[in-house]
Parts: structure tokens; sequence; C-alpha cells
């Protein structure tokens, strides 16, 4: 085992005996920072919530909030990080903690610090004004505690505490540290017992470990692999770190497609996309919660396959494709090809995901449907991506991604055929949707029912075109 150098809420710490596995919450735990609380292990509750400073485009520095029992500590060597004893103290209160007391928004108090995290967060956030029904008056996204549970509170006191936030004030020292840089990633080795970890300074170099380790884990926003860790006690010999790699992290428009780096966490697409993409802008809010959208990635949710991942039903849609690369060199799959089976992929052991690329010029009516047991921060039961090209009243092109209802995402092929080349009218569109209902395998299992299933589907393609009607009319 070796050390790890961080910043803790503006002190400069050396963190020893720290294993491959060792996360966040964890080794805070071990040194008394008792805020950060261990409540679900696996980034739904928002317990374990801190602040991280990342690099602002621009310039200066972000304040993002991660669910430290996901984060793995070989990721933050040389990093700066902010728990709710950095934000403010008794008889120092931070805004948000003064309001968070005064509006009764804690009892037990267990998942207080979290929210405190996840809400100062927001309340640095640049550029907060007042928007949409999700925003309060003082421009507060509650969004952005979609990520923190309270079992006994309530919601509404606390978000009237969020809601009753100004603007930091000019000597509020978080408020400054935006101003100036944030720390870069740095290259990192540890060893021990249970394993080793790398963080490489170059992508040729995370190639040539990959190529030596095939075995490996690939390691990106961590969102799933810090579960398998913390709920399974899985292990790997060697975990990559890929988070850092510039090569990675680029978002490009060339005038034949959109190509979005695999290792950008979801929120930063967000940002840097600014509704381009409006499909992937209604999908957004709709993965996860904002605590893990701030960590996980496209490569990451496409790298485990999973069948009810909610990112490949709107890739499948938008027609994308994901560059693979070795130290062989690279290419381009079409996500159509890409899924061979249950988690299963044609990328190859000594490959990783580079990018996403989005062919241009994108269909114009676009829409996604997550069916789930809660409307926000849950797991799909089925989930439907849908992309309409038309000429005139005439199905010109139409993609629909499908999740949660086979072995692998699908595209739901039997409809798509079914309507194109004809007018898109009600007749037409419920006769495809009867197809789109038999799309798959769907199983009966603890999330919905084989026939449930099947009926969203139907109903999803239906919605789209009830929704849509007067938008394509005109």
């Amino acid at each position: 085992m070796q050390s790890v150098k961080l910043t803790v809420n503006g002190e400069h710490k050396i963190a020893t005996e720290i294993g491959a596995h060792t996360t966040l919450l964890n080794w805070l735990r071990s040194e008394g920072v008792t805020s950060c609380k261990e409540g679900c292990a696996e980034g739904e509750c928002g317990a374990c919530a801190v602040l991280v400073a990342r690099e602002q485009p621009g310039g200066g520095t972000r304040l993002d909030s991660v669910n430290a029992c996901l984060v793995l500590m070989g990721t933050l060597e040389g990093q700066e990080i902010v728990t709710a004893e950095g934000i403010g103290r008794p008889g120092s209160l931070h805004p948000v903690q003064h309001e968070m007391a005064v509006r009764g928004g804690s009892q037990c108090g267990y998942c207080t610090p979290g929210f405190v995290v996840s809400m100062a967060a927001e309340y640095y956030r640049p550029g907060r004004e007042a928007g949409d029904v999700h925003h309060g008056p003082n421009g507060f996204d509650i969004h952005a505690l979609s990520g923190n549970l309270c079992r006994c509170t309530g919601y509404r006191p606390i978000q009237d505490a969020a809601y009753a936030l100004g603007q930091p004030a000019e000597t509020d020292v978080l408020a400054q540290r935006r101003a100036q840089p944030a720390p870069t990633p740095q290259p990192l080795q540890l060893s021990g017992p249970d394993g080793e970890f790398e963080r490489p300074e170059t992508l040729a170099r995370a190639l040539a470990l990959l190529e030596a380790d095939p075995s490996a884990k690939l390691l990106a926003g961590g969102t799933d692999w810090g579960v398998e860790v913390n709920i399974r006690h899985a292990r790997a010999g060697l975990t990559i770190a890929l988070d850092g790699l510039p090569e990675l992290r680029g978002l490009t428009w060339t005038p034949e497609y959109v190509e979005i780096g695999a290792g950008l966490n979801l929120s930063e697409i967000e940002r840097r996309l600014d509704g381009r993409i409006p499909l992937l802008g209604e999908w957004f809010p709709q993965f996860a919660s904002r605590l893990i959208r701030n960590s996980a990635t496209l490569g990451g949710n496409l790298g485990t396959a999973s069948p009810i991942g909610d990112s490949p039903p709107v890739l499948l849609a938008l027609d994308a494709g994901v560059v693979l690369v070795s130290s062989a060199g690279e290419r381009e799959v079409k996500l159509t090809d890409y899924f061979t089976g249950y988690r299963q992929t044609v990328r190859r052991p000594d490959e990783l995901i580079r990018a996403v690329r989005i062919p241009l010029p994108l269909a114009p009516v676009t829409g996604f449907f997550k069916i789930a047991k809660r409307r926000f921060d849950d797991i799909s039961s089925v989930a439907v991506g849908i992309a309409l090209e038309l000429d005139g009243d005439t199905v010109k092109r139409l993609r629909i991604g499908l999740g949660g209802v086979a072995a692998t995402p699908i595209r739901g092929l039997a409809a798509e055929a079914a309507l194109q080349g004809q007018v898109w009218n009600e007749k037409n569109v419920r006769a495809a949707a009867r197809l789109l209902g038999q799309e798959g395998t769907p199983l009966d299992d603890h999330r919905a029912s084989a026939a449930y299933r099947a009926a969203m589907l139907e109903q999803t393609l239906l919605k789209f075109y009830f929704e849509h009607a007067q938008e394509v009319l005109a």
C-alpha cells in the first residue's frame, strides 16, 4: 500500500495505507470526518456527498457534488474535496446550513450533511437564475437534490431552505475559490494485497497496460464499479483509471458527426451541448441523480453493456457509433452492431471506448420515455428513445431504441419498417405500436412483468405521436 496526497477542507493531507479499492468514504470516516455517512453504499441516498473541485471551462473551478462511497482514493491524487465540515461549523454556519436549521430541514440529522453538500453545490453553480418549473424564484434547481434521500423530515422544509438562499457574498471563501485554478488530474500507482491501481498520464500508457493485462478493470466515473466493490466486495487484480485522460474528454462538432469523449461525465456533456442535441437534453435529467451524473460517463454506461442502461436506447435512436481504440489503432462500430449478448459486446479485451459519435444532421422530432417506479433517480423497467424525420407527412427516417426488453438494448425494427415511407397518422402509428409491443423478449421480474413491459412499448409510441402531433403538423 502507498499514500495519496489530497486537500480536504483546505488542509493538505497525506492518506496512508491506501489500497487499490479504498473508497473516499471509508478513508474520511477513518480520519474522523463523521459528516460523511454510509447509507446505501451504492450512490442512491446521498448521505456520503462531498464537493470535488474541478476545472471550469474557460478557467476557474467548479464545485461538483459526488458520492464519496463510489470514489476510489487513487483517483484523488493531488485533488481537492470539501465535506460538510468545510462548508460551515457551529458558530459559523454557512447560509445553506442556516436555512436548513431555521426552516426545520432536519430531524434525525443523518441525511442532513449530504443535503447540505448537494445544496452548496447548487448554491455555487455559475449562472444560477430562475428558469423552468423545477427552479425556484432564486434560480435553485431542485433536481440538484434528487440524489439525496430523507426518511423523516419530509422534503417541503428542505425545498423551502433551498429556495430561500440568495447569492454568495463576495467574501465567501468557497465563492472566491471558484476564481482560482482547479487541480489537474495526477498520475498514480498503488499496489497492495487487494490488487494494483494505476492512473496513467497518457492514453498510450493506458492502452499498453490493457494490452499487457486484458483482464484489467477500466474505471471511469466508478458509479457501477464502486457498487460492485462495496456491495459484492469485488476486487480487480489491476484497475486502470481513465477519467483524467485528455484524449477521452473532447467534444467536437464536424459536418458529419458530433464526437463525445467517453471520459466526460454526463453533467459536463449536458453543459457543453447546451441543448444542441434535444434528445440527449430530454434524457439527461432522467439518468439517475445529479450526484451520479457528476461522475457517470457514456463510456462507462456502454462499457457495462447492461440491457437496462439508459444511454443505449437514446444513442440507438440517434444512430450513434462507438470509437474503440487499442495499441493497434482504432475503429468505429455502430451501436446496432456493438451488443452481442447479455453484458457482451464486440469490444476486444485490449480495447477501450474512446468516444461516441452521433451522425449529423439530427432527426428534428425526438422523444425519450423512461418507465420506472420512481419518476427520477431509478432504474428503468423500460426505456425508449425515438427519432423521427418526415418528408411532408411521410416518414423519411425513424429510429426507435429500446432498453429493458431483451438481453441487450435493441432497435424496434419491425415498427420502424412498418412506418418507413408511410403517412405519419394515427392509424399507421397504432398499427406500428402493436408491432413495437411484440419486440424483444421481456421478462417478469421485481421491476415489472413481461406483459407490462410490452404494453409500455406500445404506449410510448402512441404517446410520442400525440405529444408531437401539433409540432409535426406545423
